[in-house]
């Protein structure tokens, strides 16, 4: 049992590690709601997308299958993923002929029909380059990030290198090297700015493009490199600083 405290003498020093109830069950909860949050949401964002994906082809299958040929007519339950298969199938089956020789002049045939419509003639042409350049094997663009020195002097935005500029657009440049680059914006990285600079004032980086992407949606929450995103995020600023100091530095 304890003493009593004399009258004005101060109140005896309790335990330091004694825990304080009030503050401890809160912050337990806290932390267990948010790891389980941080647990479940990308895996329940993952599965809504790819099911939504799958849904969404197979809606756009399913009138061209005979009733007779769907699953549901003998099962009790829908089976999803049907129309996915048969339009990969489909898409491969359509590369398969339009590689050799019947199938590539029934192609140039259709081509032609459809430059010979003015409006259609625009859509497919500008559709159809989009697509040749984003899922062609060889294609270059969006292979590397960059950083300019953009909105103002000392303040550097990342930018992903596209492919080199064409012969017509190259001709009214200055005459010095010139490359495509689009600078997104955040956190929506499918909008922003696209721009013709010279070389000389872009630092290209040694990053991938999914992590500068992953930079850019987080708002520069998650930074790029394996567990030592200080050392990157340093690395990035000395580069920076270097391009400046040659980009003022007085030429010889």
């Amino acid at each position: 049992m304890n003493a009593p405290t004399p009258p004005g003498a101060p109140p005896p020093a309790t335990d330091a590690t004694e825990p304080i109830a009030h503050h401890g069950v809160g912050s337990r909860i806290r932390k267990y709601f948010l790891t389980g949050l941080v647990v479940a949401g990308p895996v329940a964002i993952t599965f809504y997308l790819v099911w939504s994906f799958v849904t969404w082809v197979d809606d756009l299958v399913r009138p061209f299958i005979p009733v007779a040929y769907r699953p549901e007519t003998y099962l009790p339950v829908n089976v999803p993923g049907l129309g996915l298969i048969i339009a990969f199938l489909a898409l491969t089956l359509l590369g398969f002929f339009t590689a050799n020789l019947v199938g590539r002049t029934l192609v140039e045939a259709g081509e032609k029909i459809l430059e010979r419509m003015p409006v259609i003639r625009a859509v497919y042409r500008g559709l159809k380059q989009v697509f040749e350049t984003l899922f062609s094997q060889t294609g270059s663009s969006f292979r590397k990030v960059g950083l300019i020195e953009f909105p103002a002097p000392g303040m550097w935005s990342l930018v992903f290198l596209s492919t080199p500029p064409s012969a017509e657009v190259s001709a009214v440049l200055p005459p010095e090297e010139h490359v495509s680059v689009f600078m997104p914006c955040t956190p929506n990285p499918t909008t922003g700015f696209f721009f013709y600079l010279p070389r000389r004032s872009v630092i290209e980086l040694d990053i991938p493009v999914e992590a500068a992407a992953k930079l850019i949606m987080s708002a520069g929450l998650i930074q790029p490199g394996s567990g030592d995103s200080q050392r990157a995020l340093s690395v990035l600023v000395e580069q920076a600083r270097a391009a400046r100091s040659r980009s003022q530095a007085p030429a010889k």
